[in-house]
């Protein structure tokens, strides 16, 4: 009989800035409910959720009234950390995810190592500076701080496009479908997929 492992993990934060309550599964089905008072934020996430498989809830009320800027780091924070807590010793994960997804005009690619060695190579370039009222340098913030936080290897490559919410959608809907990649269990893995015998 094979142990069924749920991998899956609540974060709460709270500071002077944001208070944020996150709920994420690595093995879910899609379902997300996102309320962070960044609308454009929550559409991504949603994006995320729903192409990698995985559930997430987030409730988050940040000093907006500011800029979106610690509201979407500490997100960032909160969702890496659920990760990294959701994957515990990693056993049987393939630990490697690439993946290309286009987006109309734009195409990204986002390659991950579940190495605990974080790391984020970002390379993109919108023609806006921002979509709507999110600032596009946001999308680094978040990235790099879900990356430091997960402890993972994170390469976010957008080769091409013109329309900036059409890369930035491609990016995160490459970044879900890389990482449920990386998190599968693949039963030839005995352990983790590491000659060091750990991740």
């Amino acid at each position: 009989m094979i142990e069924i492992i749920k991998r899956n993990a609540q974060i709460a934060r709270t500071t002077n800035e944001t208070d944020i309550a996150l709920a994420f599964a690595v093995d879910g089905s899609g379902e997300s409910k996102q309320d962070s008072g960044v609308p454009f934020l929550d559409h991504m996430l949603d994006l995320f959720a729903r192409h990698g498989h995985f559930d997430l809830t987030v409730k988050a009320k940040g000093d907006i009234e500011i800029d979106y800027h610690h509201t979407v780091e500490d997100i960032g924070i909160c969702l890496g950390q659920a990760l990294r807590e959701a994957l515990g010793d990693k056993k049987g994960i393939k630990r490697y995810g690439n993946a290309f997804v286009p987006m109309d005009d734009a195409l990204a690619q986002v390659v991950i190592d579940i190495s605990n060695r974080p790391h984020l190579e970002y390379r993109a370039a919108y023609p806006s500076p921002v979509v709507g009222q999110f600032p596009t340098e946001l999308v680094h913030e978040f990235l790099w701080k879900f990356a430091l936080e997960a402890r993972i290897n994170l390469h976010v490559i957008l080769h091409y496009g013109h329309n900036t919410h059409h890369m930035i959608e491609a990016i995160f809907k490459a970044l879900a479908r890389a990482l449920d990649e990386a998190t599968s269990i693949d039963p030839r893995v005995k352990g983790v997929p590491s000659t060091k015998g750990v991740l």
